[in-house]
C-alpha cells in the first residue's frame, strides 16, 4: 500500500492538581481555544474540547506523527504554561491522566457527552465520572494511585 492511512480518535480526561476549581467562566473558552492550536501543531485533529473548573475532556482524532505520551506532555506543559501567563498563580494539571479509545461511529455519543458537561457535573463528582470511565474500558486501576 503506497499510503499510509490512520483514523485513531481518543477522549482523553485530565484534571487540575487535587482538582482545584481553577478553570472559570473567563479562562475556559481562551484555554480550549488554546488547547485546539496545540493539538493542530501537533497534526491532530481536535473534535470538542469542554470540561469544569476542575477538569477538561478532550476529544481529538490523535496524530499519527506524534505518540500519546508526546502529545499529552506537549499538550498538557504548554497549556499550563499559557494559563500560568493569563495570572492564573499556581496552576497545575494532575500527573496524570485517561485516554480512552472511541471508535468512529460513537463520536456523535462522545461529542454530546463531553458538550454537556455542566448538566452531567450536576449529579456526578469528576470522582466518579472518571471511575465510571475507567470500569467502561475494563482498566484495572488502584486507587489510592488516581488521584493526585
Amino acid at each position: 500500500m503506497p499510503q499510509s492511512l490512520h483514523q485513531v480518535y481518543g477522549h482523553i480526561v485530565f484534571s487540575t492538581k487535587g482538582r482545584t476549581p481553577i478553570i472559570d467562566a473567563n479562562i475556559e473558552i481562551k484555554l480550549y481555544a488554546y488547547m485546539a492550536g496545540i493539538i493542530l501543531d501537533l497534526k491532530a485533529e481536535p473534535v470538542i474540547i469542554n470540561g469544569m473548573p476542575d477538569h477538561v475532556h478532550v476529544l481529538v482524532k490523535s496524530s499519527k506523527h506524534v505518540t500519546d505520551i508526546d502529545f499529552i506532555r506537549q499538550l498538557k506543559g504548554s497549556s499550563s504554561k499559557w494559563i500560568t501567563a493569563q495570572g492564573v498563580k499556581n496552576f497545575k494539571w494532575q500527573g496524570g491522566y485517561g485516554w480512552f479509545g472511541v471508535s468512529a461511529k460513537d463520536l456523535t455519543v462522545a461529542k454530546k457527552y463531553i458538550e454537556n458537561q455542566k448538566q452531567h457535573h450536576s449529579s456526578t463528582s469528576f470522582q466518579d465520572e472518571f471511575k465510571s470511565f475507567l470500569t467502561k474500558y475494563n482498566i484495572p486501576y488502584d486507587e489510592r494511585y488516581v488521584w493526585d
